[in-house]
């Protein structure tokens, strides 16, 4: 073939070739250039820079004789012209085929051109699109193939073919099927001693094998021929090129199973397979693939990564366990600590390959390449790259679940901490498939043996777990996502209640070592689990409810059930706080009904779990009841299969159709039981008055057959009817019957007692069971009652009131006030702790009722205890009855309940003898019986009309025992050590002032009346005022007490037949001592000096501005004068104008503008007018009394104001007309 002739063989003038002649070797001086060439026509030139004539190119590559410059000149432009001008050139060689044949045939010779020659030829035939000129080629390579004497003149001709099937989709299979005896040359490439022929040979292999056609045609030149020299080839690879090129057909051959099978020499056993020594020379591939990722070149190491995951996916259990026990992921973990994103997404796909097997994690690859992992995962989360971050998640989440539970994952602590810190940073990420990821992660991260290294990062997990379950509840799947993503998203909270389930059986992750002696830590197990508590209760519930309230899942509502049912163990002292705010979904009960058997399982145990921490809530003492019970509902609750009405009307089936079917009993009981927890929760699922209703027909049922229901299940039964009653038609008389049979065979009521208000009102409601039960139920509700106060304060769930308080008895006391005969009853024959409890209710009711014939009942009551009590005990069973004084406390409730004067009747008069005979079997110390006896006692005197009075006094003064008692009562105020600072009123102290007041009052109506004394009250008169002078913090009360008794003495002269008085010294039968002067003859018996000291005492008492205080000193000063005035004037004058006197007064009225008006202050004024003190009470005093008074408004002041108001200007208005 030649090029096509010319048409004008004249060289131009102008040509280089002309003038340069034939120095350049070329071919008789013809030259490209388009402007310069005239032998050719014009179509054959390109419009290139500068332009060139293909004619002439084509000519100069054909002609032997052109030298080598422009043969290279020649190539290089028709490169250029291929690559921007290529249409043009095929175009113009499409014309002749003669040209393009010889073009061809010019660029495959073997004379040594440029290199680029070859990729001229694979240009132009691929832009000629013809198959004739692949065979030429093919042809023409076996012919120099077959000449070549060395393999190393054969490169150019392995690296051509390379190209093209390269650039050529159809040369390949042109090639094995056409020219498939080429392929037999390829073998001694592989042989020969020179890495760059071995490359072009492994480059064109991996193209024949990467086709469908070469694959199956050289299936067996692969197994006979290839394999060997191939696995040769691979592990003494040296160059780069010859590395890349063989990892590239290894690339293509790992793509068959068949080759892997031949590869990875498949025919040894699995026991084989176990032993290493096998590795060594038989299967070379892993410890080849191995050298691959010992050097430093990430695209190697990255091929090589490749290529185990390329074997491994055929089969991990067949040829995972050669590579593992290379030590292959050892390597592989080590890749992960570079920079290359290509390289750690291969070694993240190769080992996730790599966890299927179990040899995995038993050779411990996972514990040796676990810090790595977590360290590469902290740099990934620094790149753009979020597929990257959702394979490294989803490794680390499959290692972590995989890992084998006796191998511990985490050796160091502060890789643990470091994983944490990954999880946090991967939760908080914008992406919603990383976030996916890695809460699937976290939630395998959450086992016990992955934490088990003391100490345990609590507070580290309780961050993790807070900020997942925010996530989740920020990232909640919506209603048309799929069923297995939402279920992963809440599969996580059962993993941490089972992690926390799993701690509570670890001694060192409850001691949580490491932790400084006699310090607190809050790194503990208990602390963790109340988080766990609160976070599930705030954060994991409601977003689970709100989930379920847009879109109804089988999958989410049993990974949630099963969450809710681990919460229970999670911290076993809170379960029954935990299930109080819990409460009982109704949708439970409807999910057990649910066609799912998993969910129905999760329900059932979930409910059953419930229902006995409720009950345990309660009966913490029936153990034997609770396991029953808790039977009963694991063996019932599965199959409870039926609807709410379904269920009602079995309660009422007739049993004899059933007397075979055990079932129907075990469905019955525990419907009744679910509906008695949720109605104690407020669930009305079912409603009140059909299920009134179906439980009557339960018992009239059961009693006709004489089946009596297990305790526990009654107690549900009378439960249900209480809550119900007000909606039902109420009990008949068949049904109360029914009832009191079944509780007549009970050996304890209280074993179906509930403390509930509408329980108790259900009981008193109907007299046939008030008049069997009623005593009973009420003792047991005063008996339970602080107990359910004390579980509402420490649950703070806020429990309803009607367990807490005493107050709903109230209502039921004021319809049946027979009621209070029955509780007079429980405060005689209870206990202390109850007879208290009824005490503050009847306290409460007696404040409140205003029904007189309620109080009449209860003193014919009382009166009858007294007597039955006087009689039957003695002075010191009275002494030793608990009881006796919260009784008489009451009594003196009932009295206090009496306003106004009133005559005493037979009972009261009866009482009061009583009253007083029990007093006089007392002893002094006997502070609980004395102090509300007294009180009565006192109060009897006070609140009758006169006639009454005179009488109750002759029965007091006629009781010899009780005046002896009160002579002992009123020594001890000698006897008795006060403390320095009282904070409060003793029971001693308090009865030291009933004493002295009953005294006061006695000795005052024994005068009033003159009574007949049977027994007089002896007392030191010298005592009786050191009590007062020398206070020595005496409470105020007792002091009021004593300057009562006192004023009443003072007015009396000290002359009485009741009172004795002796002065100190005489007492004990010394002479009488005489007055010193004659102001002391006049005082007799009180002396001088006793006087003054008296009333310095009264000022300094005075100041203290206490109102009761001040009311009783200036009463005292009052009588006190009234006493001096008329034994010795001057002395009372005296007594009166004492400067100290001002002093005091000044002292009071300097408390402002409102201090001028009060009683005590207006009453001492008053005094010191009459006495006509002008050195102490000025005009200027009493001018301010007058213009204050003239300022208030009168008719607002207070009775005590305006009384002492009236005195002081009757006082003033007097004083003035003696002036």
């Amino acid at each position: 073939m030649s090029p096509p002739p010319c048409r004008d063989r004249r060289r131009p003038a102008h040509a280089p070739a002309a003038r340069r002649g034939r120095a350049d070797g070329g071919g008789g001086g013809r030259v490209m250039a388009a402007e310069a060439c005239g032998r050719h026509a014009a179509g054959w030139a390109l419009p290139l820079r500068p332009p060139l004539c293909l004619a002439c190119a084509v000519g100069t590559l054909g002609d032997g004789g052109a030298s080598l410059v422009r043969k290279k000149h020649a190539l290089s432009r028709l490169r250029d012209a291929l690559a921007w001008q290529a249409l043009p050139v095929i175009r113009l060689l499409a014309l002749d085929e003669r040209v393009c044949a010889s073009l061809v045939g010019a660029l495959f010779g073997k004379s040594s051109l440029v290199p680029c020659q070859g990729e001229v030829l694979v240009h132009l035939v691929v832009e000629l699109k013809s198959e004739q000129y692949l065979c030429y080629i093919l042809d023409e390579s076996q012919k120099e193939l077959s000449k070549a004497t060395t393999m190393r003149g054969s490169l150019p001709i392995f690296t051509l073919l390379g190209k093209l099937a390269d650039a050529i989709p159809v040369f390949a299979d042109i090639l094995v099927v056409k020219h498939s005896n080429l392929v037999d040359h390829l073998p001694l490439g592989l042989m020969y001693p020179n890495e760059g022929v071995k490359a072009a040979v492994c480059y064109l292999y991996g193209k024949l094998y990467s086709s469908p056609v070469g694959t199956e045609r050289l299936s067996a030149h692969f197994e006979e021929k290839l394999c060997g020299l191939f696995l040769n080839t691979l592990g003494h690879a040296q160059t780069k090129e010859l590395q890349v090129n063989c990892l590239g057909l290894l690339k293509e051959l790992l793509k068959s199973d068949h080759f892997v099978s031949i590869l990875m020499n498949n025919s040894r056993t699995e026991e084989e397979s176990e032993n290493s020594d096998f590795l060594e020379g038989e299967n070379p591939l892993p410890l080849v693939l191995k050298k691959f990722l010992l050097t430093r070149d990430e695209m190697l190491q990255a091929a090589s990564s490749h290529c185990v995951a390329a074997v491994v996916v055929h089969s991990p259990s067949r040829y995972a366990p050669a590579f593992i026990h290379a030590d292959v992921p050892e390597f592989l973990f080590e890749c992960l600590l570079c920079n290359s994103e290509i390289l750690i997404w291969s070694v993240y796909c190769c080992l996730l390959l790599l966890t299927e097997e179990r040899l995995f994690f038993s050779k411990c690859h996972t514990v040796y390449g676990i810090e790595s992992l977590v360290r590469s995962l902290q740099d990934v989360l620094q790149l753009n790259n979020v597929e990257l971050h959702k394979q490294g998640l989803l490794l680390f989440t499959e290692i972590l679940k995989r890992q084998p539970v006796e191998i511990t994952l985490f050796t160091n602590r502060g890789i643990c901490l470091d994983a944490i810190d990954v999880l946090m940073k991967t939760v908080d990420c914008p992406v919603l498939e990383v976030v996916v990821e890695a809460v699937k992660a976290v939630a395998a991260f959450l086992r016990k043996d992955h934490l088990s290294s003391p100490p345990v990062p609590y507070e580290k997990l309780q961050k993790l777990l807070e900020a997942v379950l925010k996530r989740c509840a920020d990232l909640s799947p919506p209603q048309s996502s799929k069923n297995e993503e939402d279920s992963s998203l809440l599969w996580y909270p059962l993993c941490v209640c089972r992690l926390a389930v799993e701690f509570q059986s670890d001694p060192m992750a409850q001691e949580n070592a490491f932790t400084a002696p006699g310090s607190e830590s809050k790194e503990t197990l208990s602390n963790f689990s109340e988080f766990l508590l609160r976070i599930c209760d705030s954060l994991c519930i409601p977003m689970v409810m709100n989930y379920l309230e847009r879109a109804v899942s089988s999958a989410v509502m049993e990974v949630f059930i099963s969450a809710l049912n681990t919460l229970f163990m999670v911290v076993p002292n809170m379960r029954i706080k935990f299930s109080k705010k819990l409460g009982m979904p109704s949708s439970l009960y409807l999910s057990a009904l649910h066609s799912n058997p998993a969910l129905n399982q999760a329900c059932s145990r979930f409910l059953c779990n419930l229902c006995l921490s409720l009950y345990s809530a309660t009966e913490k003492e029936r153990i034997s009841a609770q396991e029953e019970m808790s039977e009963l509902l694991q063996k019932g609750l599965p199959q409870l299969n039926y609807t709410v009405a379904e269920s009602l009307l079995l309660l009422a089936e007739n049993p004899e159709a059933f007397s075979l079917d055990q079932s129907l009993c075990s469905h019955q009981h525990c419907f009744i039981l679910l509906s008695y927890f949720a109605y104690t929760l407020g669930d009305r699922f079912v409603p009140e008055a059909e299920l009134f209703l179906a439980i009557r027909n339960f018992l009239l049922s059961a009693q006709d057959r004489g089946d009596c229901p297990p305790p526990y299940i009654l107690r549900a039964v009378l439960y249900l009817l209480a809550v119900c009653q007000d909606k039902g038609k109420g009990l008949d008389s068949r049904s109360l019957c029914t009832i009191r049979r079944i509780l007549d065979n009970l050996p304890d009521l209280g074993l179906v007692y509930v403390h509930c208000p509408l329980l108790l009102e259900f009981f008193l409601r109907y007299p046939e069971l008030m008049g069997r039960f009623g005593r009973q139920v009420l003792q047991l509700w005063f008996s339970w009652e602080d107990c359910s106060q004390t579980e509402a304060e420490e649950a703070g769930f806020g429990l309803p009131d009607q367990l807490s308080s005493a107050n709903p008895l109230l209502p039921i006391l004021k319809s049946n006030s027979s009621i209070l005969l029955i509780l007079l009853d429980l405060v005689c024959s209870s206990s202390v702790e109850v007879a208290q409890k009824v005490l503050l209710t009847l306290r409460t009711f007696l404040e409140r009722s205003e029904d007189v014939l309620v109080c009449d009942l209860l003193r014919s009551r009382f009166l009858q205890i007294l007597q039955q009590l006087l009689v039957e005990s003695s002075s010191a069973s009275l002494q030793a009855n608990r009881n006796l004084p919260i009784l008489l406390s009451l009594l003196f409730l009932v009295q206090l309940r009496s306003k106004g004067m009133r005559e005493l009747d037979s009972t009261d008069f009866k009482l009061l003898h009583q009253v007083s005979n029990l007093c006089g079997k007392c002893r002094p110390r006997d502070t609980d019986l004395l102090q509300p006896s007294l009180n009565f006692l006192y109060w009897s005197l006070h609140q009758t009309t006169p006639c009454s009075q005179q009488r109750a006094v002759a029965v007091l003064l006629s009781n010899v025992s009780l005046l002896e008692l009160l002579q002992k009562v009123l020594e001890c105020t000698w006897t008795r050590s006060f403390p320095s600072e009282p904070a409060y009123l003793s029971p001693e102290d308090a009865l030291l002032c009933s004493g002295w007041l009953l005294a006061a009052s006695l000795l005052i109506y024994q005068h009033r009346y003159n009574a007949e004394v049977h027994q007089t009250l002896t007392l030191d008169l010298t005592e009786v005022l050191n009590a007062v002078i020398f206070r020595k913090k005496k409470p105020i009360l007792l002091l009021v007490s004593i300057m009562q008794f006192l004023r009443a003495v003072l007015r009396q002269n000290f002359s009485s037949s009741l009172l004795v008085i002796v002065i100190q010294n005489t007492a004990h039968g010394a002479t009488q001592p005489q007055p010193s002067s004659l102001e002391d003859a006049a005082l007799h018996p009180l002396a001088m000096q006793q006087v003054c000291s008296l009333l310095v005492s009264l000022q300094n008492l005075l100041v203290h501005k206490d109102l009761l205080l001040s009311q009783a000193v200036v009463a005292c000063l009052e009588t006190l004068l009234e006493y001096l005035c008329v034994k010795n004037q001057d002395v009372a004058l005296h007594v009166a104008s004492q400067p100290w006197h001002r002093f005091l007064l000044l002292t009071l009225l300097n408390g402002g503008q409102k201090s001028v008006l009060q009683p005590e202050i207006l009453r001492l004024m008053t005094l010191f007018v009459r006495y006509q003190s002008s050195n102490v009470i000025s005009q200027k005093e009493i001018s301010l009394i007058l213009r204050e008074a003239a300022k208030a408004n009168l008719p607002e002041l207070p009775e005590a104001t305006s009384r002492a108001l009236h005195l002081f200007l009757r006082q003033v208005r007097k004083d003035c007309f003696s002036l």
